[in-house]
């Protein structure tokens, strides 16, 4: 199981992903699922993956073998050909795997996330499908995510504005959708991999990996859980109606046996 997630605010992006690949009873893998893709000072790429490890690492193998020969995501001249490219990747993969893979029931099942900038162009983030399909951030959706992402989601809902979050707040959000996932399901887990990007840098500037023992990871999730109580323990108590109500309306049966 997989999460990342790419956030976009009016400051540039924030893109973070878990690296862990299987969870089982005897069996815990890890794998880096972040890979990067510069020319200083003409574009970067940040590409995030989720999905089957093998078809993942297939994939980037081949956009990283055609960017070191100048082609590909070195030479397209904007993003949405950026995200092209690697849903062109993904869709020749499958011309060679799909046919084997799903006659022996196994579902070609992948997803990208791509950030970043080419020099003059705003910084842009796509989600790439498994059919190689692509779909762009926007201001009203500010955020993208790829793997298991439910349990994460709902504090980048209530929180993320693209106007009016920062890149140090899109930071911490990220930190802690991605920590919410890893509490409830186990098979995402760390190290994290985090990446910031401001607009206009063209190049990786501000990059770190919290281990499972990070102090600043463990800081933040420590008050993150204290504030949560503290405003838990500040809100208004609720209010309910009288039984007798709830009955003459028929929501609830009550059996009088003092009668009896």
């Amino acid at each position: 199981m997989t999460y990342c997630l790419g956030i976009r605010t009016h400051e540039g992006l924030v893109l973070a992903s878990d690296s862990r690949t299987n969870a089982g009873i005897d069996q815990i893998n890890v794998c880096c699922k972040m890979h990067s893709f510069v020319i200083p000072g003409e574009r970067v790429f940040s590409v995030l993956s989720s999905g089957s490890l093998s078809l993942t690492q297939s994939i980037v193998t081949r956009i990283r073998q055609e960017f070191e020969q100048g082609r590909g995501l070195a030479e397209v001249t904007s993003f949405y050909d950026a995200a092209r490219c690697v849903g062109r990747h993904i869709r020749e993969i499958s011309e060679i795997d799909r046919v084997a893979m799903e006659r022996d029931n196994i579902t070609f099942a992948v997803s990208f996330l791509v950030g970043g900038q080419i020099g003059n162009e705003p910084p842009q983030l796509y989600m790439i499908y498994a059919q190689g399909n692509p779909l762009r951030c926007t201001r009203s959706a500010p955020f993208l995510q790829i793997g298991e992402t439910k349990y994460g989601r709902p504090i980048l809902d209530r929180g993320i504005r693209y106007d009016d979050t920062s890149l140090e707040q899109a930071v911490k959000y990220a930190i802690i959708s991605l920590d919410s996932t890893m509490r409830s399901n186990v098979a995402v887990g760390p190290p994290i991999d985090m990446l910031v990007y401001r607009n206009d840098e063209l190049a990786i500037r501000t990059y770190r990996r919290f281990q499972p023992d990070d102090e600043g990871l463990f800081d933040l999730r420590s008050q993150w859980e204290q504030g949560l109580r503290s405003v838990i323990a500040t809100l208004p108590a609720i209010e309910f109606s009288s039984p007798g109500e709830d009955i003459e309306n028929g929501s609830t049966c009550l059996l009088d046996r003092s009668k009896e």
